[in-house]
């Protein structure tokens, strides 16, 4: 008997076959929405990351500034400092500042021309310092750059 075909007492029979054409379909579709749009989500996308709209904190203390110009000079607090004593720079702020443990802060502060890898460089010297609490400061004004 075919599908749908009135049986001897004229009344049609229940389809017993599953049609999966429109489901194989759908699935189909759905697998390349996925594939076109997985590598979109891993790949990066340009992004200007110094800004930010997040709030100052608020401190009693005083925290020591790292700052890094465009051309990569280091700078402590104003001050300039080679490259080379850099170590022994901030493990003398360390020092000093040891009646405050581990509470000391250092915000780097990071031209956003340079390279990602140097500032993570001086990142990673503060870190080795042995000072715990470091944050990387952006800029807060909410009106957008051209890129």
């Amino acid at each position: 008997m075919a599908m749908g075909t009135p049986n001897r007492r004229g009344k049609r029979q229940p389809m017993a076959d599953i049609n999966i054409t429109p489901m194989v379909d759908v699935m189909l579709v759905l697998l390349i929405i996925f594939m076109v749009t997985a590598p979109l989500l891993v790949t990066g996308v340009p992004v200007d990351l110094p800004d930010s709209k997040a709030k100052a904190l608020k401190s009693d203390d005083t925290p020591i500034q790292v700052s890094i110009d465009a051309k990569g000079a280091v700078f402590i607090d104003q001050q300039a400092v080679p490259a080379t004593s850099l170590p022994a720079k901030l493990a003398a702020l360390r020092e000093a500042r040891s009646g405050a443990g581990d509470d000391a802060r250092v915000y780097v502060r990071a031209d956003r021309a340079l390279d990602y890898g140097r500032v993570m460089e001086i990142v990673g010297e503060v870190s080795a310092a042995g000072f715990r609490k470091v944050a990387l400061v952006s800029d807060s004004r909410p009106e957008k750059r051209a890129p």
